[in-house]
C-alpha cells in the first residue's frame, strides 16, 4: 500500500469511527428522556393562580419529618402515593403560563414543581445514596437535564426551572426553598409553597438554613464566615459584590454578632463543603 493510500485509508477510518461515535451519543441521549406530567388539551389549562397544590402538601406531610428529610422507602413502597405524585405533576402539566398571574404564585408554583420532580427523580432510582449517582456529563441519563416536566405542552428539566426560570425571578431566597434530595440543600419543607404563605415560608427557611453549622459559621477571633457553596455558585444572585451578598442575609443569621459582621462586610469569606449525600431518612 503506497503512503498516500494508507493516508487515504487512515481518514476514512477516522471518519467512520467518528460517525459511529456521534450515532452512539445521539441514541444514548435520546434514549434518557423521561417525561413527567402528560399533555393537556389547551382548553382544559388554567392560569397558575388556580392550580392547586393540595396532593403535593398531602404527600409531604406523610413523608418528610421535622428535619427535612424523606421517607423514601415508604413512598416508593406505597404505589397509591407514587400514583398521587404522578397525579400532582399532571396536574402542574395544566398551568397556562401565558395567563396573567401573582409573581408570588409563579414562585411558589416552580418551586413545588422543582421539588415534586426531584422527588419523583429519585423514587425511580431509589434506593440510591446520592442524586450525583443520576448526573452523568457526557453519555447516559443527568437528571437535572434529561428529567423532563410537561407544563402548558412545553417541556422543562429541573435545570431550565431552577436557572431558565426561577433564578430570573430576582428572588434570591428561593435558594433556600429548591431541594435537590441533598443534605447540603435547603431542609424540605413538610408543605407545599402557597402564594399567600410564600414569603413567610422563604424567611423560615432561610433562617433555618444559615442557623445550621454546615451552611454558616462565623469565627469573631478571625474575623471569618463561612458559608454554603450555595453562595459560591450562585452569589450573583444575592448581590453583585460579596458585601451586598452579606448584607442581603444577615437578617436570618442565628445571632447578633454574626449580623453585624455580615452588615459591615469586612471579613474573610470561606466556603463550607457541600454535602451530596441524599435527604433520606433512613440513611
Amino acid at each position: 500500500m503506497t503512503m498516500l493510500a494508507r493516508r487515504h485509508w487512515l481518514l476514512l477510518l477516522g471518519i467512520g469511527i467518528a460517525s459511529l461515535v456521534a450515532g452512539a451519543a445521539r441514541m444514548t441521549f435520546a434514549g434518557t428522556k423521561v417525561v413527567v406530567g402528560r399533555p393537556i388539551p389547551e382548553r382544559d389549562r388554567v392560569a397558575i393562580d388556580k392550580v392547586p397544590h393540595d396532593q403535593w402538601d398531602e404527600l409531604l406531610g406523610k413523608y418528610v419529618d421535622d428535619k427535612g428529610l424523606v421517607d423514601y422507602a415508604a413512598w416508593k413502597r406505597t404505589p397509591a402515593d407514587g400514583t398521587k405524585l404522578d397525579e400532582y405533576l399532571a396536574t402542574l402539566s395544566r398551568a397556562r403560563l401565558n395567563r396573567d398571574a401573582s409573581r408570588k404564585a409563579r414562585r411558589a408554583f416552580w418551586i413545588n414543581a422543582y421539588n415534586a420532580v426531584t422527588v419523583k427523580g429519585i423514587l425511580r432510582e431509589y434506593p440510591t445514596t446520592s442524586i450525583r449517582n443520576h448526573t452523568a456529563r457526557l453519555f447516559g441519563y443527568n437528571i437535572w437535564q434529561d428529567l423532563l416536566l410537561i407544563v402548558d405542552g412545553q417541556r422543562f428539566s429541573l435545570d431550565d426551572i431552577e436557572h431558565q426560570i426561577l433564578r430570573k425571578m430576582d428572588e434570591p431566597r428561593i435558594h433556600f426553598a429548591i431541594v435537590c434530595a441533598a443534605l447540603g440543600c435547603p431542609q424540605l419543607r413538610a408543605e407545599a409553597y402557597t402564594s399567600a404563605k410564600l414569603d413567610k415560608q422563604l424567611n423560615d427557611n432561610a433562617k433555618k438554613f444559615l442557623a445550621r453549622s454546615a451552611n454558616f459559621r462565623y469565627d469573631a477571633d478571625t474575623n471569618t464566615i463561612a458559608v454554603s457553596s450555595i453562595f459560591d455558585w450562585f452569589g450573583e444572585d444575592f448581590g453583585s459584590t460579596t458585601a451586598e451578598q452579606l448584607q442581603a442575609i444577615a437578617d436570618f443569621l442565628p445571632n447578633r454578632a454574626a449580623q453585624r459582621a455580615a452588615r459591615d462586610g469586612n471579613v474573610r469569606l470561606q466556603y463550607l463543603d457541600y454535602d451530596w449525600q441524599l435527604n433520606d431518612q433512613r440513611r
